[in-house]
């Protein structure tokens, strides 16, 4: 492998391990069922949250996001059809980067196709280029680069029939002509809703069919995605010199999974592809979490680690024998708990008087759970089902994946386990502890803290002084500020060491979660030496 190999995150939105190469018999996913042929796969692979902003504030940081702030989901909704709160930014402590920019500071050409959503905004300093179509053609000759490619047609809102009611969510208006977009793309045998698999935590209706088999076929359509890119991959050789991996941002997007960290929530498919061929169509068992992520692409890099980086290296540390998940606010409703998975138990614990599926606006236009409420409201649910929709949560779960895993035999409780519980608990509440868990905060405090009177903070302007060398050497004022300059808006390239100019240029500053700082003219000719 080379030493500085490009690497190739490719990822879907709202996807479990619905897919052949992880044994579902329903999906038709040939393309990746051929790269899982020639990557290593992992089994056990689980994100920290079983929704996308706070799933992904996680993986390009490498931090669990109840460490860094960014456990509410959404940050931008807080306030939404709430009784308070205004929209904000999170603020992930000042040495905590997103891994891209690590990366670019070791001169790697970053590239984002086309979905950020990190809970912290879009800080021009982490890609190279970071748009819809993005590519790394236009990068320095033999520069090494790092591209992130998501594909979103798996999405819980592409799972609507395109002639859902408007009435239902104002964000339905917006779905329907791309779902019919997606439908009139679907040039193959549509998915027989009789072949579809019903878990017994949902009802068994046609209506719960005929949505698992659209989700089905959105797959299918994702899967054609992914080998169209793969083609181009192999046509320009990338297959002969860069790592590739695929894998998705939670669990299906569907009632009791997404917004849920029991397994149908956070169990994700993982392949990793190397260049050479090493552990071609090896699968693995080890438990991998979304925090490993990070720390294995730098390393592979060879970019240093930071030390609050909570993962692991996948290829080179030992596997842990547990790995943390957490939920807290969706939307407009108001939730936490928080859950440690082994090998063989998974424990859950609610800290709030929510039900399992609390009714949230966006989520009750997805069929299946219009379906639940309709059910519910004429008594028409399993006691198992109608558990879901009823009063608080539990305040524990503990489920024998290996027995259960359909995680629908709540353990906790029953004498026979409760020493495992009582186990999982403390070992639980250590990592809330040791992990500084920001959810602990109230929200409102937590945004009076980092946004001070519910105004964002701006980044401290450039300031420029020449060192010994005559090079100009670039701060900011503000704790944790990245600085770029050059280009007309003095972000185009990424701060790391004394600048050689010559002439006039252009710098900004920002700080995750800040406004950026004004731009600010850098003259040579006009600033002074350093000191101090």
């Amino acid at each position: 492998m080379p030493d500085r190999p490009n690497i190739i995150l490719i990822t879907a939105e709202d996807l479990g391990p619905r897919v052949g190469f992880m044994g579902d018999a329903v999906a038709i996913t040939p393309n990746l069922d051929r790269l899982a042929s020639q990557s290593v796969q992992f089994n056990r692979a689980f994100t920290t949250a079983g929704v996308c902003s706070p799933s992904r504030a996680a993986l390009i940081t490498g931090a669990h996001q109840t460490t860094i702030g960014a456990h509410n989901m959404r940050t931008s909704s807080y306030g939404e059809n709430m009784d308070e709160g205004a929209p904000y930014r999170a603020v992930p402590p000042p040495d905590v980067k997103a891994f891209p920019e690590l990366l670019r500071a070791a001169r790697y050409f970053t590239v984002n196709d086309f979905k950020t959503d990190y809970q912290f905004g879009n800080a021009f300093t982490v890609w190279d280029r970071n748009t819809k179509g993005a590519d790394w053609n236009d990068r320095g000759s033999g520069q090494p680069f790092f591209a992130m490619i998501n594909h979103e047609v798996t999405h819980e809102g592409r799972t609507w029939p395109p002639d859902t009611d408007l009435a239902l969510h104002p964000v339905v208006a917006r779905r329907n002509p791309l779902n019919a977009q997606i439908d009139a793309g679907k040039n193959f045998a549509l998915t027989d809703p009789a072949s579809v698999e019903i878990p017994p935590y949902w009802p068994d209706t046609p209506a719960v069919r005929a949505n698992l088999a659209r989700f089905y076929d959105n797959i299918r359509v994702m899967d054609g995605q992914v080998g169209a890119l793969l083609d181009r991959l192999e046509d320009e050789g990338r297959f002969a010199d860069s790592i590739i991996i695929f894998t998705t941002d939670h669990g299906d997007g569907l009632p009791r999974h997404k917004r849920t960290i029991f397994d149908s929530g956070t169990h994700v498919p993982l392949l990793v592809r190397f260049p050479d061929g090493f552990g071609a169509g090896t699968q693995r068992g080890d438990l991998v979490s979304f925090v490993d992520l990070a720390p294995t692409i730098l390393d592979w890099a060879g970019v240093t680690i930071p030390e609050y980086i909570q993962g692991r290296r996948l290829f080179d540390d030992p596997a842990p024998d547990a790995i943390f998940m957490a939920g807290d606010r969706f939307d407009e409703v108001p939730q936490r708990f928080r859950g440690v998975r082994e090998e063989r138990w998974h424990y859950i614990r609610y800290f709030s008087d929510q039900p399992v599926i609390p009714s949230l606006g966006y989520q009750n236009v997805n069929p299946i759970m219009r379906e639940l409420r309709r059910l519910h409201a004429d008594g028409g649910l399993t006691p198992l089902q109608a558990s879901y929709l009823e009063g608080a949560a539990p305040r524990e779960f503990l489920f024998d994946t290996q027995a259960d895993p359909e995680e629908v035999r709540n353990l906790a409780g029953d004498p026979r386990y409760a020493e495992i519980q009582r186990r999982l608990s403390a070992r639980l509440e250590t990592w809330v502890e040791e992990s500084g868990d920001m959810g602990r905060i109230p929200e409102r405090d937590l945004v009076a803290r980092i946004w001070p009177n519910g105004v964002q903070p701006r980044t401290a302007p450039v300031r420029a002084c020449l060192n010994a060398n005559g090079k100009v050497l670039l701060a900011s004022a503000t704790k944790g500020a990245s600085i770029g300059y050059g280009g007309a808006e003095g972000q185009t390239l990424l701060y790391t060491r004394p600048v050689e100019a010559l002439s006039r240029f252009k710098s900004k500053a920002v700080r995750y979660g800040y406004m950026p700082s004004p731009v600010a003219e850098i003259d040579p000719a006009e600033i002074g030496p350093c000191t101090g």
